[in-house]
C-alpha cells in the first residue's frame, strides 16, 4: 500500500509525500522548496528514497538538488528532458516502470504543458501523480504542447480506474471550479463538488486529492468530445 500526502510550498503549490507502508520507503513528488519537503520528511523518520520530477519547470524542481544531497535520494524524470532538469539517476519514458519498495509506478507520458512532462500512476495506492496535466476541475496551460497532444494525455488519464486519486501539482480547484461552472451551469455534479472545495478550502484545508470519478462528472476539460472543442475550451480558460 502506498499512501500520499500534499506538502504545502511556494505560493500554491504542492509538493506530494509518498510512503510504502511495507517496508517504509519514501519518494517525494516535484520538491520545488527544500526546507517546507525536508521538514516534512524529517517529521515522518527522517527518510528519503526516491525524488520523482513530473516536468522541468522551476517551481516543480527547484528543490531537487537540496534534497538529493541531504538525504542521498535518486531522482527520477524525463530522459526526453534530461537537460532541462536536474541530474536524473533514473531517466524515464512512456510505459516505464519506476520501483518503490515493494511496489511500483508506471509512468505515463503526458505531452501538452510541457512536451517532456511525465505523470507516475501507483495502482497499489490508487494513486496518479499529475503534476500540470490533469489538475482537479482543470488542466495545465499548453506551454509547449498542442492541444492535441493535450487532449491524447488527458484522454490516457481519464481511462485509469474511476477511484483513483489524483495529486496535482497546485491548489487551484477554487479557481478552477467558477471557470468550470460558467461552462458547466446545470452540471449538478460540478455544483456539489464545487460547495464541497469552498468548505474545505474555507477551513484552511487541501482540496486535492480528488478522485477520478468526480473529475469525469465535474472537470470540463475531461467532458469534451475531441480535440478541437477541448482547444476551444482551453482557449477560453486562458482569457477567463
Amino acid at each position: 500500500m502506498i499512501t500520499a500526502r500534499p506538502v504545502s510550498i511556494l505560493r500554491d503549490n504542492y509538493a506530494w509525500l509518498l510512503e510504502e507502508e511495507a517496508g517504509g520507503a519514501r519518494a517525494v513528488v516535484d520538491p520545488a522548496e527544500a526546507d517546507p519537503v525536508a521538514e516534512a520528511i524529517d517529521a515522518a523518520g527522517g527518510r528519503l528514497d526516491l525524488i520523482l520530477l513530473t516536468h522541468h519547470h522551476a517551481d516543480h524542481t527547484g528543490g531537487t538538488d537540496a534534497l538529493r544531497a541531504r538525504y542521498g535520494a535518486r531522482v527520477a524524470g524525463a530522459a526526453f528532458d534530461r537537460e532541462r532538469l536536474p541530474a536524473l539517476d533514473l531517466p524515464l519514458a512512456d510505459g516505464d516502470t519506476v520501483p518503490f519498495g515493494g511496489a511500483e509506478g508506471r509512468v505515463i507520458a503526458t505531452p501538452g504543458h510541457t512536451l517532456g512532462h511525465l505523470c507516475y500512476h501507483f495502482p497499489a495506492g490508487t494513486l496518479l501523480l499529475s503534476g500540470d496535466t490533469l489538475f482537479s476541475l482543470g488542466c495545465g496551460r499548453l506551454f509547449e504542447g498542442t492541444a492535441e497532444q493535450m487532449f491524447a494525455s488527458l484522454r490516457r488519464l481519464a481511462a485509469l480506474p474511476a477511484d483513483t486519486q489524483v495529486c496535482c501539482g497546485h491548489e487551484y480547484t477554487e479557481a478552477n471550479a467558477r471557470f468550470a461552472l460558467i461552462e458547466e451551469p446545470d452540471n449538478a455534479a460540478l455544483r456539489a463538488y464545487a460547495a464541497e472545495v469552498a468548505a474545505l478550502r474555507a477551513r484552511g484545508l487541501p482540496s486535492v486529492p480528488s478522485r477520478l470519478a468526480t473529475e469525469l462528472a465535474a472537470n470540463p476539460f475531461l467532458r469534451v468530445a475531441d480535440a478541437a472543442a477541448f482547444a476551444a475550451r482551453r482557449a477560453r480558460k486562458d482569457r477567463f
